[in-house]
């Protein structure tokens, strides 16, 4: 079985470790993480996966000059498929962002050009890459939101350890069917690497039985001790829910906050559908 524990995978990674700053354009400070470590655990076929989804990243902290040696700004959008072979290793994304700062680029499109190219051969297949002005960009919207927030439930947690055990009394074959949008802004894990604190806002929405409030709101509590990659604790959730709940419909979207001026949005979901340009006050 594939993991990330002791992977040797993860030997040569940057993460974790003392890093020189780059300033000149170098897309060999990429790093890719291969998909493959821990999806075992979930027993998880690549090439029969229970979801579609993507990975949307923003990166807040993109810069290069122009031809006048003039700094230019912009907010990016990264998005890979969750089918890509590899993750791109969040530490080695910043490095290589940073290395765009001292560097000359003609246009936008130039710019564009060298992110898709460079994260495309990252992951192992297309990356999309749009690029928008800071005072103009969707992504920095903060539209109306409808979810229905669990956070204030009141419930007593005296276990911190990953437990989907819990999710076995979700629901039962008695509960009426609906359909639901769910968030937690109470999500927590850790860097599997370095231990840093994860937080996220999780958002679920699902047709089918009900999901007792309380239930979920204590699982998704019982990542706030788990070490495990942005991707894998997205995928982990759905996959538990799919397990343990009587669901016609899934789907699982965790919008991190950033770090280093990136943030990471995994979205998982049973339907052919992109995720939603959606932004929290954390982000």
């Amino acid at each position: 079985m594939s993991t990330y524990t002791n992977a040797k995978e993860l030997s040569n990674l940057a993460l974790g470790k003392t890093t020189n700053y780059c300033s000149q354009y170098n897309p060999e400070l990429l790093q890719a993480v291969p998909r493959s470590l821990n999806r075992d655990s979930l027993d998880l076929n690549a090439n029969k996966l229970p979801f579609i989804g993507e990975d949307v990243w923003y990166g807040y902290e993109l810069s290069w000059l122009n031809d006048k040696g003039k700094p230019v700004v912009a907010v990016a959008e990264f998005s890979f498929s969750c089918t890509s072979p590899n993750i791109v290793e969040s530490k080695s994304f910043k490095l290589y962002l940073n290395s765009f700062n001292q560097t000359k680029f003609s246009s936008w499109q130039d710019v564009e050009l060298a992110l898709t190219t460079d994260l495309s051969s990252t992951a192992g297949t297309d990356a999309k890459v749009k690029l928008f002005s800071v005072s103009h960009c969707p992504a920095l919207a903060l539209p109306d939101d409808t979810a229905l927030c669990i956070d204030d439930l009141d419930v007593e947690i005296d276990d911190y350890q990953l437990a989907p055990e819990l999710l076995k009394t979700a629901n039962s074959t008695q509960a009426a069917n609906v359909e639901e949008y769910l968030v937690c802004h109470l999500l927590k894990s850790n860097c599997l690497i370095t231990n840093q604190p994860d937080w996220a806002s999780i958002y679920i929405t699902y047709s089918g039985k009900q999901i007792c409030h309380e239930t979920l709101l204590k699982y998704l509590i019982s990542f706030r001790q788990h070490n495990e990659f942005h991707e894998q604790c997205v995928e982990r959730i759905f996959c538990d829910l799919q397990r343990y709940c009587l669901l016609e419909n899934l789907t699982v979207f965790a919008r991190y906050t950033r770090r280093g001026g990136l943030d990471i949005n995994p979205f998982r979901s049973t339907t052919n559908k992109k995720a939603p340009k959606l932004r929290t006050l954390r982000q």
